[in-house]
């Protein structure tokens, strides 16, 4: 069973598990299983890859799915991710800004041109000895944007592989937080992470505390 955060008229807000795929693949995915769980009928308006555990927005009739699809290509709803880290970056903080291209098995590269960049802002904080913990907020919707976004920093996400990430027991890239206004009702939604045993030991840090409502920071 899947967590539900929200269960709105026109929308269902549920946690996504890591490893599990958002779309059928072999098997059946998110969506449909979801379907199933609440038995009703839901439309995709947005995403998160296989690896990444979090928030997900569901509309539940067409219309709402046009209006947050619309939304989102329009940059007006925030998201928030939590990842972290075993490597120092380049920066601790600032913006990621590139084109992306294909690279090699199944990956994305960031270049150097910028003619319709994908754009990111973070914040970093050790949390314990060579580990960091990374906030970051995406200003565009590129596929894998934020895992290339800190390999591009030389410090891409514990168990990354596919990056260059240290092999661990999971990807640390969650989808913690959503701040949207609906028809002029601000919603603002956060979940922790559930999984993995480096997550542990951020939600034990104060900083998990000082990042609990994303939206508040100076982005």
């Amino acid at each position: 069973m899947f967590e539900i955060v929200l269960h709105h008229h026109d929308f269902v807000v549920a946690y996504k598990p890591a490893g599990v795929s958002f779309h059928s693949e072999t098997e059946a995915g998110f969506v449909v299983l979801l379907e199933a769980q609440l038995g009703i009928k839901l439309y995709a308006v947005h995403r998160l890859d296989k690896v990444t555990s979090g928030l997900i927005i569901l509309a539940t009739h067409s219309g709402a799915a046009s209006m947050l699809t619309d939304m989102f290509s329009n940059r007006v709803i925030d998201k928030f991710y939590l990842a972290l880290i075993d490597a120092k970056p380049k920066k601790k903080q600032g913006w990621v800004k590139g084109d992306m291209a294909k690279a090699r098995r199944g990956a994305y590269k960031l270049l150097k041109t910028s003619d319709n960049p994908a754009i990111t802002r973070f914040y970093s904080q050790s949390i314990a000895e060579g580990l960091r913990a990374v906030v970051l907020k995406p200003f565009s919707g590129k596929t894998h944007q934020l895992r290339v976004a800190l390999k591009s920093l030389a410090a891409p996400i514990l168990g990354d592989e596919l990056y260059g990430g240290t092999q661990s027991d999971r990807v640390y890239l969650h989808a913690y937080a959503l701040s949207l206004v609906w028809q002029g009702e601000q919603i603002q939604l956060q979940a922790p992470p559930v999984e993995g045993q480096w997550y542990r030991v951020y939600l034990q840090h104060q900083q998990a505390k000082q990042w609990q409502q994303p939206w508040l920071l100076e982005w």
